[in-house]
């Protein structure tokens, strides 16, 4: 009746640490402790900039995109995120903002999937 009791307080032992081990590594991103999901929905007020190359971009937008932005990848993985996705971003329009907001400091020439900061 022991082993059987140490092997389920074993078992549940390698539950918590294997838990404890998978949180941390859902809490690593490109956009450090945040997901690039909850990234995406700062940056609603992008959201008609980034389907329409004509649109103006609002400040708003561009503040979020300057902040964002300071960390390229986390910018990109926003942009390829499934939130962007399910809004309707234009990957290839959105790439566009930071040109559009002449932060200065843009990572230009940066490769985010298929598409190239201008």
């Amino acid at each position: 009746m022991a082993a059987p009791m140490k092997f389920i307080c074993l078992l549940g032992l390698l539950v918590l640490v294997s838990m404890a081990g998978l949180e941390k590594v859902d809490g690593a991103s490109a956009c450090g402790k945040s997901t690039p999901d909850n990234e995406a929905m700062k940056l609603a007020p992008c959201a008609t900039a980034a389907q329409d190359v004509n649109a103006a971009v609002p400040d708003s937008c561009c503040q979020q995109v300057k902040i964002i932005g300071q960390t390229p990848a986390c910018l990109c993985a926003v942009m390829l995120s499934n939130t962007a996705k399910s809004s309707g971003i234009k990957p290839e329009i959105a790439i566009t903002i930071p040109k559009r907001c002449n932060i200065a400091n843009r990572p230009v020439g940066y490769k985010c999937g298929s598409y190239t900061v201008p």
